[in-house]
């Protein structure tokens, strides 16, 4: 566990536990807390410095959403990564970038071309780092201008309703460097058809970006779950 990415962030507007649920759901989602690992009430009370009620209640809230699984005698722990979940998510994302990039290729403004060029460099640059959680952050900002120069904000809501889950199984693919290099080229030809307005190639490309991504974390996946 890692202290300060477990640091709370008090609102004096949010009930303490919901202050605890969400740090403890950006420690789960940004791997901080790593799936298996097991969520003790009384340690995590200790590191957050709260009673360990806010803890219970964060911990059963967290089960709800899927990222808390309970084991009999044993307790709390961080639901693992299944082949199954990354099939699932990877399925409609696969779809939604898909359809983003389309109407990107329609909408895009020149100040966003500008945006995505700025940003396919930041990811490049970031991969130099060495910084896993830099990385993935430079590849969120670079799909989020993608989806920005959609001009759709029911998609825009959609697919940041499902992006928080998405960056738990991006941080699984880009901490492996050996796909850095792939995924600059993929960047590069998405940028390249978007500019263009080649929605057909752009499709392609952001559907070959997805296949490639679940082909590698499934190929391994040797420590995955297979539900």
């Amino acid at each position: 566990m890692e202290e300060l990415k477990l640091q709370m962030n008090m609102d004096e507007y949010l009930p303490l536990r919901d202050v605890v649920f969400n740090t403890l759901r950006q420690g789960i989602l940004t791997g901080a807390l790593k799936p298996g690992e097991r969520l003790m009430e009384i340690h995590l009370a200790d590191r957050l410095g709260v009673s360990r009620t806010p803890i219970r209640e964060a911990i059963r809230m967290l089960e709800l959403e899927g990222l808390v699984t309970m084991i009999p005698r044993r307790g709390a722990e961080v639901s693992r990564i299944s082949r199954q979940d990354i099939r699932d998510v990877l399925e409609v994302r696969l779809v939604l970038d898909s359809l983003a990039t389309k109407l990107a290729c329609e909408r895009i403004t020149p100040e966003q071309v500008e945006a995505l060029r700025a940003a396919a460099q930041e990811f490049a640059d970031a991969t130099t780092t060495g910084d896993v959680t830099k990385i993935a952050q430079a590849d969120v900002r670079f799909h989020d201008v993608i989806l920005a120069a959609s001009h759709n904000k029911r998609l825009v809501q959609m697919v940041n309703n499902l992006a928080e889950r998405i960056y738990r199984y991006r941080l699984e693919y880009i901490k492996d460097s050996a796909n850095h290099a792939r995924l600059i080229e993929e960047h590069a030809k998405i940028m390249d058809c978007v500019i263009k307005g080649d929605e057909g190639s752009a499709c392609i490309a952001a559907e070959i970006h997805i296949v490639n991504q679940e082909n590698n974390m499934l190929s391994g996946a040797g420590d995955l779950a297979d539900m």
